[in-house]
């Protein structure tokens, strides 16, 4: 077992027992909470006030630890390696990337391949979500200051007005997507923040605008980058104030671009639950940094069902997040079985139950 990698990253080794085994499997687990106040009245609730596991990542962890737990007993069986990587900082702080640059992945053993899960409230609970292409959206972040020359609000001849300027930027932005963009790519530009002005009589000299850019393809990103910065700059002339675009590309998009290797976890979750609960989500745009390891190496990303009720769903990153905690124990199987059917010697008679939810 190495700590601190990549920061508060842990990652666990298991070295096959049988003589010729080059492949190392890894397996991730994120583990960071967010600073959101729990509402929930469980025994697994969080005893720090501000912050908890407000998006499954406690599960996660609890998976893998699982997993680890019922493989280790299997080391003279195994042909190849593990890595159990628990990588901090999932919430926007890049802790894969970090982990990365630290050599999780090319360090002895170097990985061959990756798979990781996401608890998901979205899905009923012991589904497996599993889908070749992009899963989840690449996460920008945008800022936009836009300057002009303030005065009296009864006296607006000589001044540059940065809020009717940015208003009309605002309607802009938000007209990219659907005309610049196909109706068959998936894209969102939201402005999320918007700061000005200092009284009811004060033409104000200064507007601050930021927001977020969510998308599947590079084109498409590059494209809404473009026709972002030709705004600023037509703003400037149309409106004689300075508008200044600050665009920070975050985490990629998550993609399954290897068939195989979908293959390979389809097959492990195939002797977990029924094959009708293995199904095609949706793509969806929020963001994940496993982008960074599947843009490294190839693997699977999959959501897993955790839904206590469809009906009345607790999203994540809410107070009152929670989840089905049958989901746990489907979890682990596949993994676990995931392992045998690749690396154990002599698979094929499972040694997991399998699982009807």
């Amino acid at each position: 077992v190495t700590t601190n990698v990549g920061g508060h990253g842990v990652v666990g080794v298991l070295r096959g027992g049988v003589k010729g085994g080059a492949r190392t499997i890894a397996i991730r687990a994120d583990m960071d909470g967010l600073p959101i106040q729990e509402q929930v009245e469980a025994d697994y609730k969080s005893k720090n006030n501000g912050v908890m596991h407000a998006c499954g990542h406690d599960g996660h962890m609890a998976i893998l630890l699982g997993a680890v737990q019922v493989v280790a007993p299997w080391k003279k069986k195994i042909k190849g390696n593990i890595k159990f990587i628990f990588q901090p900082a999932e919430e926007g702080f890049g802790g894969a990337k970090s982990m990365i640059d630290d050599g999780v992945l090319t360090s002895a053993p170097k990985v061959d391949e990756i798979y990781g899960l996401h608890l998901w409230n979205y899905q009923e609970v012991g589904t497996v979500g599993a889908r070749i292409g992009p899963i989840m959206a690449a996460s920008d972040r945008f800022n936009v200051e836009v300057r002009g020359r303030g005065g009296h609000g009864a006296v607006p001849d000589g001044t540059a007005d940065a809020i009717v300027a940015s208003a009309q930027l605002i309607s802009g932005l938000h007209t990219i997507v659907p005309r610049n963009i196909s109706p068959l790519d998936p894209a969102v530009l939201t402005v999320g923040t918007v700061n000005g002005g200092y009284a009811s009589n004060v033409i104000a000299d200064k507007v601050d605008i930021s927001g977020t850019v969510r998308t599947f393809e590079s084109e498409v990103q590059d494209t809404i980058i473009t026709r972002m910065c030709q705004l600023c700059k037509g703003l400037g002339t149309a409106y004689d104030v300075k508008a200044s675009l600050d665009y920070r590309k975050g985490y990629p998009a998550t993609k399954n671009t290897s068939k195989p290797h979908l293959d390979i976890l389809v097959k492990a979750a195939k002797a977990v639950v029924e094959e009708d609960r293995i199904i095609e989500p949706r793509q969806v745009m929020c963001a994940e940094d496993m982008s960074y390891f599947l843009n490294k190496v190839p693997g699977c990303f999959y959501f897993l069902g955790s839904a206590i009720d469809m009906k009345e769903i607790r999203p994540h990153h809410k107070s009152v997040f929670d989840i089905d905690e049958r989901c746990l124990a489907i979890g682990v199987s596949i993994w676990v079985e995931l392992i045998e059917q690749e690396l154990v010697l002599s698979a094929g008679s499972s040694l997991c139950t399998p699982c009807s939810e």
